[in-house]
């Protein structure tokens, strides 16, 4: 991309194969290439060594001036997808958004909003609220049982405590949200399991020892054994894995 000029391509990589090719002077090219907007850039590889899994290039460039601002498409290009994803939200993840949006903005929860469906103001569960940005997480809490009279304040409740509260994270800024993802987890009610009835992919796990617990949502990228799934919810329960424990499993419905 460097060699023919593809600025924006560069900018618009997928942040799943970045991760995956573990680079390390991606942001240098960012800085780079914003010294140079406003020129139409062409680079030529003068040396590539890729010694020990690491790789080292050289590369000149030849520059010409043009009318393009690769920023401000960059800007556009961004307000579009972020539009876009906001009409595609389905209700849950809209009264997500909006309720931590509300928060910060006035410091207090909002109140139900009008468009609320029946469902949701009736159902009770526990839900779970989970915030990513450019692909990691930003934040996620939930209840494995309702707290609230309905699916919708569970929902308004722990958007709020995801972005504001989960202490692994700071708080979310007002100028973050529009590069928020949200995700909405509304649980069925666990039951009894053993190991062998649990599958990663279709259930969560809970994992209870005395007063300590531990839980797992299913479906989670790079949890692909029992086995692996287990061995997060003991941690995240602070539980050994010589004690005795128990095993409840539950499915979810993913609002995204």
């Amino acid at each position: 991309r460097l060699q023919s000029g593809d600025v924006i391509g560069i900018f618009n990589m997928d942040s799943t194969m970045i991760e995956e090719a573990a680079e390390c002077g991606l942001r240098s090219y960012y800085i780079m290439l914003g010294a140079m907007n406003g020129y139409d850039i062409k680079g030529n590889l003068l040396a590539y060594e890729g010694t020990f899994g690491v790789g080292y290039s050289v590369m000149s460039f030849s520059t010409e001036e043009s009318r393009q601002d690769v920023y401000q498409q960059l800007i556009k290009e961004k307000e579009e997808r972020i539009r876009k994803k906001k009409e595609n939200e389905d209700t849950y993840v809209k009264l997500a958004r909006e309720s931590l949006a509300y928060y910060l903005l006035h410091g207090e929860y909002m109140n139900i909003p009008p468009y609320i469906t029946n469902e949701m103001r009736k159902i009770k569960r526990g839900v779970f609220v989970s915030l990513q940005q450019e692909g990691s997480l930003r934040g996620c809490v939930g209840t494995i049982f309702p707290t609230k009279e309905n699916v919708a304040e569970e929902i308004i409740r722990n958007a709020v405590e995801a972005g504001i509260y989960d202490p692994r994270f700071a708080p979310v800024e007002e100028g973050e949200l529009e590069d928020l993802d949200f995700s909405v987890d509304v649980l069925t009610e666990p039951k009894q399991a053993s190991i062998g009835e649990l599958d990663p992919k279709k259930y969560g796990v809970i994992v209870r020892s005395g007063s300590k617990l531990g839980l797992l949502l299913p479906d989670l990228e790079g949890v692909d054994t029992v086995e692996h799934q287990i061995d997060i919810a003991l941690q995240k329960g602070g539980i050994s894995s010589d004690e005795n424990y128990s095993i409840e499993k539950f499915e979810v419905v993913r609002h995204r």
